[in-house]
């Protein structure tokens, strides 16, 4: 399995009570600096297979409830008895799909509690970059309510290698939040400011990278 997308579902459902039961902080917190390592290491192309990938999900708004449905590479050899297992202690509905992909079922208010989460989840992962070993020189990390338009604030002058490809971590977060939102997104934009003169050193757009 991917490990981008394995992070993925670790971010968007088994660090929420939605999908796969209740987890631990400890497993959230390794899960974010993955997606970190991760994406400080892998190509441009790469990153954007892995997104694509990640838009295999589908997420369906009816009137009172919502349905997300994983592809079957995220479900694996899980059965229809462990899905239901997990869906009782969470209390939506789960039912694995004949081409093995497992389709949710929750309450509208599951899938906003589920969405809170992830957006903590990601905020806290931002927090986590700022000043930390790979990105020393990070001093600031603003992100707009849907994750499109992230504001990273350096000491840099110029930016390095590692803080340049810090982008395709941005672009994955946002791609993943808007796919479980149930929500298209064109473009997310990433500008790095300057510390000390406040000026924009550079700017870059997801919808760059096919081209």
């Amino acid at each position: 399995m991917r490990k981008l997308l394995s992070v993925a579902l670790t971010l968007c459902i088994a660090a929420t009570t939605v999908a796969c039961g209740n987890s631990t902080s400890q497993e959230t917190t390794s899960a974010t600096e993955t997606v970190q390592e991760t994406t400080s290491a892998e190509s441009a192309d790469e990153t954007l297979s892995e997104l694509d990938a990640v838009g295999d999900i589908e997420v369906e708004k009816e009137l009172f409830d919502v349905t997300v449905t994983v592809p079957a590479d995220f479900v694996g050899e899980t059965t229809q008895e462990e899905l239901d297992a997990k869906a009782k202690e969470s209390g939506y509905k789960v039912t694995l799909n004949d081409d093995g992909s497992a389709t949710y079922t929750m309450s509208k208010s599951q899938h906003k509690k589920m969405m809170d989460e992830l957006s903590n989840n990601i905020n806290t992962a931002l927090t986590d970059m700022i000043g930390s070993e790979d990105y020393p020189n990070f001093t600031d990390i603003k992100a707009n309510d849907d994750f499109t338009r992230f504001t990273v604030t350096t000491k840099s002058e110029e930016l390095n290698l590692t803080e340049s490809i810090s982008v395709m971590g941005f672009y994955m977060y946002g791609g993943m939040y808007n796919i479980f939102n149930g929500t298209a997104v064109e473009n997310v934009h990433v500008d790095f400011v300057n510390a000390d003169t406040g000026e924009i050193i550079s700017s870059s757009d997801s919808k760059d990278m096919a081209s």
